[in-house]
């Protein structure tokens, strides 16, 4: 036996002690599914992060001028391990560094340390969604045991749907320097705004605006910084194998228009290939190839268009080794 409501059934057992509700749309005594309205939005991302996924396509793949190993691995206790060697095949400088991370899950604690060939050493230590959720707060310090020098840095960060806002607080021997940026989303619309104060001259050292749209395979970014310098890009994800950016800067005062293209092709689940033209005939060119779980391979190379004959062209490698 069944009794029908708007949109909801409900249905008598055999033994005739219980009912059951099946769901077939919205009634009152049905559980609501989730709407999926425009106004619903996730957490936005940060200012540095605004107009990423094109800026990836830039940057991502491509490694020419350097010969770079990376190295990870991770303990049964859950210590993480990174190691990273380079070369730079225009100096011949050689650089690197070991970085370890830690967590304590309980506590919410993240702790982070490195040190690099240049004899810096740095600890960081966050804390999130423990005084309350969506708040991270960290403590970044370094130490330069050659000179002496030391610095610290006091982070907090605030994010939840349609806002994602930060305040570092850069401490320095003449005054601390305050950083501080917001982003607020609705309906795939990004506003963000950054700033930074220098407390020691009363001035506003960086003052930077930014406004964009994001949708499912399109993105739209662009950004004033300091009044001077413009820029914006346009991303798209044409089909699951490709995926093109188009970025444009200018400067005021200067007649020079700075702009790129860029696109990669997934060529298979193990291979991608990048490639990226800007206005000065630089053409940028990145294989990168999965050899095996954990071990991946990226060739890359940069060739001046408008002087192929004359050389000057780069190339690198890279090898990544992930346990």
């Amino acid at each position: 036996m069944a009794k029908k409501g708007a949109g909801c059934e409900v249905q008598q057992d055999e033994a005739g002690k219980g009912k059951q509700a099946v769901n077939k749309g919205h009634c009152g005594t049905c559980q609501h599914s989730t709407p999926k309205g425009h106004g619903t939005m996730a957490v936005p991302p940060a200012y540095t992060d605004l107009g990423k996924s094109a800026k990836d396509i830039f940057n991502k793949g491509f490694g020419y001028g350097v010969l770079k190993l990376d190295v990870k691995t991770k303990t049964q206790s859950g210590v993480e391990f990174a190691t990273s060697g380079s070369n730079n095949t225009d100096t011949g400088k050689s650089g690197g560094h070991l970085e370890t991370k830690y967590k304590v899950n309980e506590l919410g604690l993240n702790f982070n340390q490195k040190w690099n060939t240049d004899n810096t050493l740095t600890t960081e230590i966050t804390m999130e969604d423990q005084l309350a959720k969506g708040l991270k707060l960290g403590l970044d310090a370094s130490f330069v045991p050659n000179t002496g020098k030391k610095s610290a840095k006091l982070k907090s960060g605030y994010k939840r749907d349609f806002v994602n806002a930060g305040c570092d607080l850069d401490f320095d021997m003449a005054g601390p320097t305050v950083h501080a940026a917001a982003v607020l989303g609705y309906e795939g619309w990004l506003a963000g705004y950054q700033l930074a104060f220098d407390t020691a001259k009363s001035k506003l050292t960086q003052n930077n605006f930014a406004l964009g749209y994001k949708a499912g395979d399109f993105q739209l970014h662009t950004n004033v910084n300091d009044g001077t310098e413009f820029g914006g890009s346009i991303y798209q994800k044409v089909n699951s194998n490709l995926e093109t950016a188009v970025h444009l800067a200018w400067t005021a005062g200067s007649n020079n228009t700075r702009f790129g293209i860029g696109a990669k092709y997934q060529l298979d689940k193990d291979a991608s290939l990048s490639t990226k033209v800007n206005n000065a005939c630089l053409v940028g060119v990145g294989y990168t190839q999965t050899l095996r779980p954990g071990v991946k391979l990226t060739l890359s190379g940069l060739l001046d268009g408008k002087n192929v004959n004359g050389g000057g062209h780069k190339v690198g490698l890279g090898f990544e080794l992930e346990a």
